[in-house]
């Protein structure tokens, strides 16, 4: 499959002068001297990538979808079933439909995963369907919640939890964690990891978080954070710091419905908030926006991920992050429940969310941005803004060259 061609611009100056005859050159009046024009800057790699691209293109770039959403013969209920069926290879019918609704990503989980030699297979098929390469992504914390080392067969690193490693106190450990971690992610395909986390687990009753946080002290589960960070990017992988603004202090499941809580924005900022910040800090590479609601920091009464309070307001103007934002799933019950899958796609873009993770229907939710970008509910401006940060990402992990 051909890759996306990055357009190089020849500028062409015709130089033409005028002459009297006889071949003499004419009289003109002396110009009094000018200031030389500032020289217009050559767009970089990414630009030039973002001006080759089609419209469905760069639509296509802010989704992250599930390998079965690509299959045409399943309703969104059946892809999205954690059980029944899972895509284990690339058909012409998947090829065909990111042909025609050109995702920027996949996200892998274990029902995808048999084997070393199928995984590698699988993850090379999907960047070969895609004329644009693919962030492809997957669950990989060291822990409970571990794909590749969760799957029986592969010979990789195993780890009890984020917990075990935070309780050492050392983050050289969780830095180890994270290269190891990402090495084995390399060599099977993957250049994304959605790692760390970085919740503070503060609340007892919490279902969701638990062992997968470093512990309850902020300032320990920001260093050992930042260190994981560290050691993924040794190892060449795209880190992503989730779950913004913090699940730790909640008591709900975000999977099933509507989760609140409670703290003010300066409460968060002294806890929840710490390790999110030194992931910045560190130079993670995306920041995931939770579908928790902060009541008592946001007016609109919507999750993180569709807050335009929270995401635009808070995460980028407040605290500077000017990186890759993506949604949680927007396939979870707090989303799903009360959203169509296009409007909630709609409502993450114009919240400044960059990348859709795993819609519901993905084809109703790239129509639903088509559609609000054909009628000007989200701006060329907009679009290109998140599809830029996008590229921006890929050029550095050299996916486009």
């Amino acid at each position: 499959m051909k890759k996306l061609p990055i357009l190089l611009l020849a500028l062409c100056l015709t130089v033409s002068s005028a002459c009297g005859a006889g071949g003499v050159p004419s009289a003109a009046p002396t110009a009094a001297p000018t200031a030389s024009p500032e020289p217009t800057p050559e767009p970089d790699a990414a630009e030039k990538a973002l001006a080759a691209m089609t419209t469905d293109q760069k639509i296509g770039q802010l989704f992250l979808v599930r390998p079965e959403s690509l299959d045409p013969a399943l309703t969104p209920e059946q892809a999205h079933n954690t059980t029944l069926y899972g895509a284990t290879a690339v058909s012409e019918a998947m090829a065909q439909t990111l042909r025609d609704y050109p995702a920027g990503g996949v996200a892998v989980f274990g029902k995808n995963i048999v084997s070393p030699k199928q995984l590698k297979a699988f993850t090379a098929a999907l960047q070969n369907a895609s004329a644009v390469p693919l962030l492809l992504g997957i669950d990989e914390e060291g822990g409970s919640v571990s794909r590749i080392a969760g799957t029986k067969g592969f010979d990789v690193p195993r780890y009890n939890s984020a917990e075990s490693v935070g309780a050492t106190g050392d983050p050289a450990q969780a830095e180890a964690m994270g290269a190891a971690i990402g090495s084995y992610l390399a060599e099977y395909g993957f250049n994304l990891d959605f790692a760390p986390v970085a919740d503070v687990n503060t609340n007892p009753n919490n279902i969701v978080i638990g062992s997968r946080a470093f512990g309850s002290d902020p300032a320990l589960v920001a260093k050992m954070v930042s260190a994981e960070i560290a050691g993924l990017h040794r190892a060449g992988v795209m880190t992503c710091a989730k779950h913004f603004p913090g699940h730790g202090d909640t008591a709900g499941d975000t999977h099933d419905g509507y989760v609140s809580v409670t703290k003010t924005w300066d409460e968060l900022k002294a806890c929840e908030l710490v390790p999110f910040t030194a992931a910045m800090d560190a130079g993670t590479d995306m920041i995931m926006a939770a579908h928790i609601t902060a009541v008592n920091v946001t007016d609109d009464g919507l999750p993180a991920s569709l807050s335009k309070e929270m995401i635009t307001d808070r995460l980028r103007d407040g605290l500077g992050w000017n990186g890759v934002v993506i949604t949680d799933a927007l396939s979870m019950g707090a989303v799903l429940n009360n959203y169509s899958s296009a409007d909630a796609a709609v409502k993450a873009v114009l919240a400044g969310a960059d990348i859709l993770l795993m819609s519901y229907d993905y084809k109703a939710a790239f129509d639903g941005v088509k559609d609000a970008v054909a009628d000007g509910t989200i701006s060329q401006a907009r679009l290109d803004e998140s599809v830029l940060r996008i590229l921006d990402l890929k050029m550095r992990y050299e996916l486009l060259k």
